[in-house]
């Protein structure tokens, strides 16, 4: 018997290494093939949400959910909806779209602004939400907006929560002193209606 292996045929190891790479191949290929078509879908997702937030008023609400249940969308997308909110002066937009702009520090989102539209123009229920949501909010400018309202019962409430977070940082920090992890909704009047 001839014990040498004909140079043509590979040994049992080498066959198996050959397979596995051939494997390890297709699936690296169907996974750069569903890249690619979650890519397009974002494009196309994206395109989609900014022409709603180019042409609908008071829209930016609908595009913010939709943005979210796409999981994310273009650069151009996310100004389109920014401009939307400034431009309606949506004070529920800009406090949704000034929550994702601090958890997700990358966005081309002027929190800044947008969070000065809720606290100069919002209702009280919005400012304690900023007060509670956000990791670092404006607490004096908060403050300063609810006192003027005369509102006892923001005060009151806003004093309550001031009393055990006299820095006024948000969820972000009370979530790492080991409480359960909720975001504070916007007052009902400003439920999210996404036809």
């Amino acid at each position: 018997m001839n014990t040498k292996s004909n140079n043509n045929e590979l040994t049992e190891p080498q066959a198996a290494d050959q397979e596995n790479d051939q494997k390890n191949k297709q699936q690296e290929a169907a996974e750069q093939a569903a890249i690619e078509k979650r890519r397009d879908y974002l494009k196309s997702e994206s395109t989609r949400i900014t022409e709603i937030a180019g042409n609908e008023p008071n829209s930016a609400l609908k595009c913010i959910h939709q943005l979210s249940v796409a999981g994310g969308a273009t650069e151009a997308t996310y100004i389109a909806i920014e401009q939307r909110v400034v431009a309606d002066q949506d004070t529920a937009g800009a406090y949704h779209l000034a929550l994702m702009a601090q958890n997700t520090p990358d966005l081309p989102i002027d929190a800044r602004q947008l969070i000065e539209l809720v606290v100069n123009k919002g209702d009280n229920d919005q400012r304690l939400a900023l007060l509670k949501n956000l990791p670092l909010p404006p607490v004096d400018m908060i403050k300063e907006q609810i006192l003027a309202s005369d509102d006892g019962d923001a005060i009151g409430l806003m004093n309550a929560y001031l009393q055990i977070n006299p820095e006024g940082y948000g969820s972000h920090h009370m979530l790492g002193s080991g409480q359960a992890d909720r975001i504070v909704p916007l007052s009902p009047g400003n439920s999210l209606d996404l036809k």
